[in-house]
């Protein structure tokens, strides 16, 4: 079974998948980037759809949107500006801590990496088929509901501030084959790196790699 479901990004959550996961700090891209952001791929979409159709389209959209998706997180790693709350130790710990609690029970965890603003998953859903609560779509959904909500409640209080801590809505994306999950994997471990803060992945304190 697929859910498809869309907010402000549409989500395609297949049974038994892999994905790789975004998410980030609120107000952690100014109003004006994602404005643009979204309206050059929405204008890319449309040219798409004069000329493609079926699975051309599908395969050419899906290439579009991991192409949007990189220049967002670009934008991620070189921003000076904004919330950089999980480059406290701390802080980034209570999110480490909590993504591997989870771990075993609501996914399996392949690998993460916690950057200064925004986190990066990739989870293999494949033995959490269903959602425990009809209030989410999917497993997957569910279980970024608990994960953001328990560590957006955890890092406020050790913070001692109130309001949004996580941008409501993350980022998913299947993982489709063997090859593409050996790039995003390498891509997940090489983010601190690509971002300047270590030469090599494995200095990075808060990145996990399943054994």
């Amino acid at each position: 079974m697929t859910v498809v479901y869309r907010r402000n990004l549409p989500h395609i959550h297949p049974s038994h998948a892999t994905f790789f996961v975004t998410f980030r700090l609120a107000g952690s891209l100014p109003l004006e980037v994602i404005k643009r952001l979204r309206e050059e791929f929405q204008a890319e979409e449309r040219r798409l759809k004069q000329t493609l159709s079926g699975t051309a389209l599908r395969t050419e959209r899906y290439k579009i949107q991991k192409q949007f998706f990189g220049r967002y997180d670009e934008w991620l790693d070189r921003l000076a500006e904004g919330p950089d709350r999980l480059r406290q130790p701390e802080i980034a710990q209570i999110v480490m801590d909590e993504i591997r609690r989870l771990d075993g029970l609501h996914y399996d965890l392949l690998a993460c990496c916690i950057m200064p603003n925004h986190v990066h998953l990739l989870v293999d859903m494949a033995r959490f088929d269903h959602p425990e609560s009809k209030d989410h779509p999917s497993a997957l959904s569910h279980a970024l509901h608990l994960l953001k909500g328990r560590t957006a409640r955890y890092a406020n209080q050790r913070l001692a501030r109130r309001g949004k801590f996580w941008q409501d809505e993350s980022y998913d994306h299947v993982v489709r084959d063997e090859a593409e999950l050996q790039r995003i994997f390498w891509y997940i471990v090489n983010n601190p790196v690509k971002a300047g803060l270590v030469t090599d992945w494995q200095e990075w304190h808060y990145t996990y790699v399943a054994q």
